[in-house]
């Protein structure tokens, strides 16, 4: 038989209205660590983009927005708006915050290449600090490919299909931390595909592309699972809250599983896709910018030819 909650679960929980589309974006609440993150994360990633332009050197704006208006800016999208409050009332709306912060996240600050940017502007001791970490055998072996994918595919399922999740239900802390954690093995994961800073791990496109299509399967099958799965994820922490002041508009527990599971599959899907487009286009870049380099090559043979050949007519 369920319990209803207790007096500490209803003050985290709180008594919220009903949940709508318009909610996610009027139902802000200030998070203490995910501002904290994103103002001092993108605060240092505007402060080296200036001091770039400051000294003449040119820094891409589209890595710029990537990075702090996309990246971070995501980032505490689903943290501190109405994804952030209701993320511990409905599982669905977790789901959608999960997505965000595992895939969007990490692709848009890999984008943004702030490595890139920190070689550039570091003072030389830190610089040779971050070289250091870059070469370090750590970093090469958290940046092997299969290793990246096995933690990206199976970290959800040790999420969901283990005590974790419901333990992040209970405490605040391991709440934020499951936030990182998301957003922290997807770089792992994101970093060496997208391929622009100078990470270890970096592989060919064709394998890169690889790599994503082999997302597909893994993220389909979760969501099948999830969708099927009879037994309720949390535990009795969705089900005692239909004993509070939230019972009235929450819907079945089951029911919204069942929908988490469903926005897991079709999200998953759609943002792999998209990624699959934007390696795309970083391969037809990259070949056209070697074609260039090999005609320019090409030019400079034909040119010292021609000298080489003048000189010899000119001795004879």
């Amino acid at each position: 038989m369920l319990q209803p909650l207790s007096g500490a679960l209803l003050t985290a929980t709180g008594d919220l209205p009903r949940f709508t589309l318009g909610t996610v974006f009027t139902g802000w609440s200030l998070e203490p660590v995910p501002f904290v993150l994103t103002v001092w994360v993108a605060g240092l990633y505007l402060y080296g983009a200036s001091l770039l332009r400051r000294r003449g050197d040119r820094w891409p704006v589209g890595r710029t927005v990537a990075f702090v208006p996309a990246g971070m800016g995501l980032f505490y999208f689903a943290t501190a708006s109405g994804l952030g409050t209701y993320d511990t009332t409905l599982l669905s709306v977790h789901m959608v915050q999960h997505m965000i912060l595992s895939m969007l996240v990490p692709m848009a600050l890999a984008l943004g290449a702030p490595v890139t940017l920190a070689l550039r502007t570091l003072p030389p001791r830190p610089r040779r600090w971050l070289l250091a970490v870059l070469h370090s055998r750590v970093a090469k072996v958290l940046s092997f490919p299969p290793l990246t994918l096995l933690l990206y595919v199976t970290s959800p399922w040790a999420l969901y299909f283990s005590g974790w999740y419901t333990a992040t239900l209970h405490s605040a802390y391991l709440h934020e931390v499951m936030h990182l954690h998301l957003v922290l093995v997807g770089c792992l994961f994101f970093w060496p595909i997208i391929g622009i800073d100078p990470v270890p791990g970096k592989v060919a496109y064709p394998f890169r592309m690889l790599l994503v299509v082999l997302t597909l399967p893994f993220h389909a099958f979760l969501g099948v699972t999830i969708m099927g799965e009879e037994t309720l994820i949390g535990g009795d922490w969705y089900p005692n809250l239909h004993h509070g002041p939230m019972g009235a508009w929450l819907p079945d527990p089951l029911d919204d599983q069942h929908l988490a599971g469903g926005l897991l599959w079709g999200s998953g899907d759609l943002v792999a896709l998209a990624l699959f487009g934007v390696l795309f286009t970083q391969w037809v870049r990259s070949s056209l910018q070697e074609a260039k380099r090999e005609d320019r090559r090409l030019d400079l043979l034909e040119a010292r030819e021609r000298a080489a050949s003048q000189r010899a007519a000119d001795a004879d």
